[in-house]
């Protein structure tokens, strides 16, 4: 027998990219080097020496993606706007062939039935603000609600959700603190800095946002999107519990705070005195970072587990300020994805119950979700994945069971729609539902976007009983 789980009407299907990860043309039409093309020419750095130059060349196949989108029956799709095709040096004018893009995009998304949801930045600084110091010098901020300015003039009547950031914590601190990242800066300072300073830009960016002008202005909602860690102490001994407080203070709070509530958590200030007394937060400040937002993207793959006591020794810079000496990761037991991550659905639930208590009236949204797996095109050219359906009919049950309790989840967007540049793992990993062959660039649905459409169709799960 089965039992179907059943979304609510109106519920929001859709799936999700970036425009580094996807859209190639790295230097046509007016666009200049991001970080991200500085660091993926940087020896070492990338794996395979990969750079996104043409990744899945979706620049010049966007008819060819939304005909794949419209197949599937979304009814929205996240992408993001490449800052350095819009405003290549991060300052002053448009470039009308970026914005023409994206205008394109927009408008074939609209024709085909399917809700435009922009994030303005999904970590493609342009290389002249790294230049001029990057996420950690203020005037960053600044430059980014003048980018944001020009989006929503441009696009604003046609861009159903706005979203300001992606994921700042990766942003911040493995950009700035680890390395890892774009534009691989490492130290806790300046890690601490650039979140900072990406609060900021978010809530300078919510009031350029609201303050397009009125044949621009559309009612869109305002959105911020956050890769919140479900924490998991490894057990009730009051050292390991105050392993799971620190990395949720940097992990979650540092941004839960000051847009939701308009401080710093104390907690954390106290665990990185020795690192900063926090005299780059000016007056006003959290208030400006707290501008009233309409919704909260949360993305969610795996679980954190901690301990107390010190990590092995790697030599490596650590992406936890203030905690790294004070944390040890535990392995998650269970199944793994090929980025080695534990599978894992309840911490999804968890996240979601835990913003439904301490945010409640917000409106949630899971704007990624997905899992890489070594799937590939067999000779009959069919690509069966079914560990990606697995994985995702847990996380989407989770969700279901989130909304059963309460949670205000009002859409799911599964990552991702193409196999795409995975950052600092080059091509080496997939993540998409939909296989690109990146010598040919055909695209094959896996099976697990068939799945994903019946689901769609459905408006729901079907769960054996």
């Amino acid at each position: 027998m089965t039992m179907p789980l059943r979304f609510p009407p109106g519920f929001r299907w859709g799936t999700a990219t970036a425009a580094y990860q996807i859209e190639g043309a790295a230097r046509e039409d007016g666009r200049t080097p991001s970080i991200w093309d500085t660091f993926s020419r940087t020896p070492g750095r990338v794996r395979n020496g990969d750079t996104g130059d043409i990744a899945a060349d979706h620049y010049h196949r966007v008819g060819e993606d939304i005909a794949l989108m419209r197949r599937l029956g979304v009814t929205d799709y996240r992408f993001s706007i490449a800052w350095p095709r819009v405003q290549p040096t991060g300052r002053g004018p448009a470039v009308q062939k970026g914005l023409d893009f994206y205008r394109r995009l927009t408008d074939e998304l609209r024709e085909a039935g399917i809700r435009p949801v922009a994030t303005l930045y999904h970590w493609d600084l342009p290389q002249e603000l790294e230049d001029a110091g990057g996420w950690p010098e203020r005037e960053t901020a600044y430059r980014f609600a003048e980018y944001a300015g020009i989006a929503a003039e441009a696009l604003g009547d046609r861009v159903a959700t706005w979203t300001t950031l992606n994921e700042p914590w990766c942003a911040a601190f493995l950009g700035y603190g680890s390395g890892v990242h774009a534009p691989g800066r490492t130290g806790d300072a300046g890690a601490l800095r650039a979140a900072h300073h990406l609060n900021l830009a978010h809530g300078l960016a919510v009031r350029a946002l609201r303050a397009a002008p009125p044949a621009a202005a559309s009612p869109a909602e305002v959105s911020l999107t956050l890769n919140l860690h479900a924490v998991r102490a490894r057990s009730d001994a009051p050292d390991d519990r105050d392993a799971a407080r620190r990395i949720d203070a940097v992990g979650n709070r540092i941004f839960l705070d000051p847009v939701f509530h308009g401080r710093l958590p104390e907690d954390l200030i106290a665990d990185t005195a020795q690192i900063t007394d926090w005299s780059f937060v000016h007056d006003g400040d959290l208030a400006t970072a707290a501008a009233p937002i309409d919704s909260l993207g949360v993305n969610y793959y795996s679980p954190t587990e901690v301990a107390a006591g010190a990590g092995e020794a790697t030599g490596a810079p650590s992406p936890w300020a203030g905690a790294e000496r004070h944390v040890r990761f535990v392995p998650v037991a269970g199944p793994r994805t090929a980025m080695d991550w534990p599978v894992d659905a309840d911490g999804l639930y968890e996240l979601l119950v835990r913003l439904r208590d301490e945010l409640p009236g917000l409106p949630l949204l899971v704007t990624e979700n997905g899992a890489a797996y070594d799937d590939y095109a067999d000779p009959s050219g069919q690509v069966k994945d079914p560990e990606r359906v697995a994985y995702l009919h847990a996380h989407l049950a989770a969700v279901h069971r989130a909304l059963t309790d309460g949670a205000d989840v009002r859409g799911y967007f599964l990552w991702s729609l193409l196999d795409n540049f995975e950052w600092a793992y080059g091509y080496s990993k997939r993540f998409g539902i939909v296989h690109v062959d990146f010598a040919s660039q055909r695209r094959t649905l896996k099976d697990s976007a068939r799945w994903y459409a019946e689901v769609i169709a459905r408006g729901g799960l079907l769960r054996a009983t």
